[in-house]
């Protein structure tokens, strides 16, 4: 069994007010700094053989203190990158809300997509590619991987068999774990960046 900590990266100060995406300029605030240190003890104990992160910046802040507590290297993979949102990157959520197009794209994450931006399907089909590839890797391993909320939707959807227009009810808090345990027969999900409602729906 491989098991992977899907960790969101911890705060930035434009945090619910701007739509980042890939602004690989955004650092983590200071209290994003304090929960990566926390995120560092999580770990500390655990038997972790390797860690990886997201290209952002903010992830790689994220994933430097459990890779340090752990004597790690931090491998840096693009598989699991934030979702290419396209001509939205770096759009207030405050001016989006009079977009009809933003609306569809929260209703109908299956179908539709940002404006030059990635599908939800191709970022589901990249993540979960990468982790099968884990899981050939470090058949009975352990890797912390730092990524993005919509990343960690995606791969939990996917493991649940759910569609991607569920996709908020996947609740993923900054600095969350989701924990993926892959098997040959399939994946389980347990975590505190995990399920909201989605497997008694």
């Amino acid at each position: 069994m491989t098991t992977i900590h899907l960790v969101r990266h911890a705060p930035h100060d434009l945090m619910a007010r701007v739509l980042v995406g890939r602004n690989d300029a955004v650092t983590l605030s200071a209290e994003g700094i304090r929960q990566a240190q926390c995120l560092a003890a999580h770990f500390a104990s655990e038997k972790i053989d390797r860690v990886q992160s997201s290209p952002q910046l903010r992830a790689r802040q994220t994933a430097q203190p459990p890779a340090a507590v752990q004597g790690l290297p931090v491998e840096i993979v693009s598989d699991v990158d934030e979702l290419d949102v396209g001509a939205w990157t770096g759009r207030a959520f405050a001016d989006l809300a009079a977009d009809p197009l933003w609306h569809r794209w929260n209703t109908e994450r299956g179908s539709c997509r940002p404006p030059g931006g990635e599908s939800m399907g191709g970022l589901q089909h990249r993540a979960v590619g990468h982790l099968r590839r884990l899981q050939m890797e470090q058949p009975a391993g352990t890797v912390v991987v730092v990524t993005h909320a919509e990343t960690i939707r995606a791969v939990v959807l996917h493991c649940l068999g759910r569609p991607l227009d569920d996709y908020l009810r996947v609740n993923v808090e900054p600095a969350s774990i989701t924990t993926v345990r892959l098997q040959p027969e399939g994946c389980s999900v347990t975590g505190n960046g995990c399920v909201k409602d989605v497997v008694a729906a």
